[in-house]
């Protein structure tokens, strides 16, 4: 199964490319056996300031056709690691082919894509930066892997 991020905004040289980089990396690897991955990141920009409604659009079409899609939202659905890795190869077991995770900018994701979802999770009731949703989630696909793979990263 393809996964894929669709986020607004261009992520720049520094930390937190640094940490998608390595997680991305780690995760390819480990997800491969899995038949996880590869991870793809799909980067849009509303150059016209058209906000939520305007990303939406360019969201829904970095979304690739028929993907499974799940937003990154503080109205999401709370799950533990160990559950998220139980969602993924539910996923993957039931013949999906593509996985999209999408990570709204400044101001979220709007309503009417977010409806249009086919899940929805948070990283908790505090709102983070959109840069550091993306780290976060990087790092719990990998955490997903490893718990699959019966690896000792994840210790709970």
């Amino acid at each position: 199964m393809r996964l894929h991020l669709c986020a607004v905004g261009r992520l720049r040289t520094g930390p937190e490319r640094a940490l998608i980089d390595d997680y991305t990396t780690r995760f390819d690897r480990s997800g491969r056996a899995l038949s996880l991955g590869p991870l793809s990141t799909h980067e849009v920009e509303d150059k016209r300031g058209g906000g939520m409604a305007a990303e939406a659009e360019l969201l829904a079409r970095a979304v690739p056709a028929g993907a499974l899609m799940v937003t990154l939202d503080e109205r999401g659905a709370l799950v533990s690691s160990p559950d998220f890795a139980t969602m993924l190869a539910r996923w993957r077991d039931e013949g999906r082919q593509d996985l999209a995770f999408v990570i709204g900018g400044a101001d979220g994701i709007d309503p009417g894509l977010r409806a249009r979802a086919d899940a929805s999770l948070s990283f908790g009731k505090m709102v983070w930066p959109h840069m550091l949703v993306r780290v976060m989630l990087c790092e719990q696909l990998y955490r997903a892997a490893s718990i699959l793979a019966g690896a000792p990263y994840h210790r709970a």
